[in-house]
């Protein structure tokens, strides 16, 4: 076994494999950007050395810099996780080559798999059925047209390097085949460096079903069974679980034997995944991917496996641990990912720093959170925004629902929008709880999973502005009594904080705006006991709130509430049941706000980096034409003019990186903009 191994990841995936290591007693070199200085991942680990700036072909995409520190550092070999270069041939050449063990398959298994069209075409010549499509080397557009028009709309544009979304877009008509494309092909070059691409017919309610394999040199495979990854977003899986709803033994052995014939194939060693796209009683080959999933918990979950250290014993020349005959399936396991996104604007990536950051209680065996973020980290727009991932193990699926009902309710996130709240409705569905699953559950269910984030009862408004007033009181009050201690008549009486008032009851007046816009008026009026009566504007109520060891406990007219409440300075977000509603407390005294957005220009909506311009000044634009595209978090956004009318501006050149909120296009006044 070997005595150091670098991690060439950061992230959720670098602190899961040092977890493994540790308990091996293996030691662990990371490796950061200047963006990571300080990550979770490079506490955890032994040694943390920095390898270049935030941009990932700088830093993490660096060969010659990972390898220069597995040599510097005295690794022995090097585990890839996920993303990046743990599905690069070259990356494993340059390892060998430097007398470093890749821990992950040969550089031969990761070309034949790594092209979808090459693997498809080995799948083919090996009996394996695939979705009808175009999978060949030749790219010219008409030709990829006229390929997409046999197949028959809708058609689905993929990478053929790549996976996890990047580089893939559904094409409904012939008229938007040729825009699709270049998007596809443009972001298949940014991720992978390849934008090669191959076209498939667009099933209309498939199944997504990956077999994990694994294999030695030894010669033997074996299949540890099936994970079904169906509920997703943006072609990117949102909750995975293990084994998939409905399977049963027969067609488990059919896909398990497929999986390990492709593995062996191309004489496959280490860890990877076959993934196929099921409807009705067929099934189809997709692509392999030659590295450890993000979903790998699910599998260990219900296997009782470590898959990580099954990779260190494969890598280091040993057989595999356990022969097809001594594997199982107990039980039931559900992944669900949560991500630094808007499902509200389209999963619109979400930067920012976690203020308040609440995770379940890991149980051993049934709540696992992988994560590689404390309270306090910012999610920066360099990398994927995934903040963690919730793993949950019941007897059965529907104990594995209640157990991920009851965690994602204890999950807490402020400080930048999460898909918490799509979570927790995914998971609260009656068509997920009958497994009734495709990938497009999420478009299918949109209006119920996504519902508006203003709508709530008065009862519910009342609570949540009881929480912000009783907190905003309490912070007050610690503040004044803070200065009051510091100064140098603690017993003034200008630092009372009793609200007395001159013949008449104490009272203090708090105004707080929702996210609506709506300003809210209460007053609160301290009471003898500690308790507070709330004029609110639903009329008044008694209210405490009080803080123990299990958090904060609000009282409203004698019914009691567990919640969390945090400010960060004029904002308060109140989180209960499981959900946020943030306000804004406001002076009415103070000056009005001056908006200065407007409908003649258009803003960055995240961080990102400008990586195509469409338009120059003096165009003339319809409303909704494309003016620019956008890059942040591995995803890529196309800006669309909001009105029709004339460029007046382009701000920024391609390739700078822009901030939140930054002018990008402004249209020229006249009659063309009104």
């Amino acid at each position: 076994m070997f005595r150091k191994i670098l991690i060439a990841n950061r992230g959720e995936i670098a602190c899961r494999i040092i977890a493994t290591a540790r308990r091996l007693g293996i030691a662990t070199v990371a490796v950061y950007s200047e963006a990571d200085a300080g990550a979770r991942h490079t506490r955890l680990a032994d040694e943390a050395w920095p390898i270049g700036a935030a941009p990932a072909r700088d830093s993490y995409l660096s060969i010659p810099r990972i390898i220069d520190v597995a040599r510097r550092s005295g690794a022995e070999a090097i585990h890839p996780g996920y993303g990046f270069l743990s599905e690069n041939a070259a990356f494993a050449e340059a390892c060998a080559e430097a007398g470093i063990v890749f821990i992950g398959p040969p550089p031969s298994a990761i070309r034949a798999m790594g092209s979808k069209a090459e693997s498809k075409a080995l799948m083919e010549r090996s009996g394996v059925p695939l979705v009808p499509g175009y999978h060949g080397e030749a790219q010219d557009p008409a030709l990829l047209m006229d390929a997409a028009k046999r197949i028959g709309f809708p058609v689905l544009i993929k990478a053929s390097a790549g996976g996890g979304g990047k580089g893939m877009r559904v094409v409904e008509s012939v008229n938007d085949f040729l825009p699709a494309l270049e998007g596809a092909q443009r972001e298949a070059l940014a991720s992978f460096g390849d934008d090669r691409v191959l076209v498939e017919k667009y099933l209309s309610r498939p199944r997504h079903i990956e077999i994990q394999v694994f294999a030695d040199t030894q010669g033997n495979t074996v299949s540890l069974f099936e994970r079904d990854c169906s509920i997703q977003r943006r072609h990117q899986k949102v909750l995975e679980e293990a084994p998939a709803p409905g399977m049963d033994l027969t067609r488990r052995q059919a896909m398990g034997d497929a999986a390990v014939a492709a593995a062996r194939a191309v004489g496959y060693v280490g860890a990877g995944t076959v993934e196929f796209i099921a409807e009705g009683d067929a099934f189809y080959f997709m692509e392999m991917n030659t590295r450890l999933q993000v979903e790998h918990p699910v599998t260990e979950m219900v296997t009782g496996l470590d898959l990580v250290e099954w990779q260190l014993r494969v890598a280091a020349g040993e057989r595999l641990p356990l022969p097809p005959e001594g594997l199982s399936i107990r039980g039931h396991a559900i992944e669900a990912r949560i991500y630094a996104e808007d499902p509200g604007r389209d999963f619109l990536p979400s930067t920012g720093r976690l203020a308040h950051l609440r995770q379940p209680h890991a149980v051993p065996g049934k709540v696992r959170v992988d994560t590689g973020v404390r309270q306090g980290d910012a999610i920066t727009p360099h990398y994927d925004p995934m903040i963690a991932k919730l793993i949950v193990w019941g007897e059965d699926r529907p104990a594995a629902v209640r157990r991920l009902t009851a965690a994602l309710a204890e999950y807490e996130v402020v400080g930048l929008e999460t898909n918490l709240g799509l979570l927790r409705a995914i998971v609260a569905h009656p068509a997920f709880g009958t497994a009734d699953l495709d990938t497009g559950f999420i478009a299918r269910h949109a209006a119920r999973l996504l519902p508006d984030d203003t709508a709530s009862s008065v009862a519910d408004e009342a609570v949540v502005l009881a929480a912000a007033a009783l907190a905003a009181v309490r912070a007050q009050d610690l503040a004044i009594q803070s200065a009051a201690r510091a100064s140098g008549d603690p017993w003034s009486p200008w630092a009372a904080v009793d609200a007395w008032r001159m013949n008449g009851d104490g009272y203090q007046d708090l105004h707080f705006r929702r996210g609506d816009g709506v300003t809210l008026a209460l007053r609160t009026h301290p009471l003898p006991d500690g308790t507070f009566r709330l004029d609110l504007p639903s009329g008044p109520v008694s209210a405490s709130l009080e803080e123990d060891p299990d958090g904060l406990l609000l009282t409203v007219d004698g019914v009691s509430r567990r919640l969390s409440a945090t400010r960060r300075g004029a904002e308060v977000t109140v989180i209960v049941g499981g959900r946020n509603h943030t306000l804004v407390q406001v002076d009415p005294l103070a000056p009005p706000r001056v908006e200065t957005a407007g409908g003649d220009r258009v803003t960055a909506p995240i961080p990102a980096r400008v990586t195509r311009i469409l338009v120059a000044p003096g165009d003339s634009v319809a409303k909704n034409a494309p003016l620019l595209v956008i890059e942040a978090m591995k995803m890529e956004l196309t800006l669309r003019a909001p009105m029709e009318g004339t460029i007046a501006q382009v701000m920024h050149a391609v390739g700078e990186m822009v901030e939140e909120g930054t002018e990008l296009v402004t249209f020229a006044a006249g009659p063309d903009s009104a």
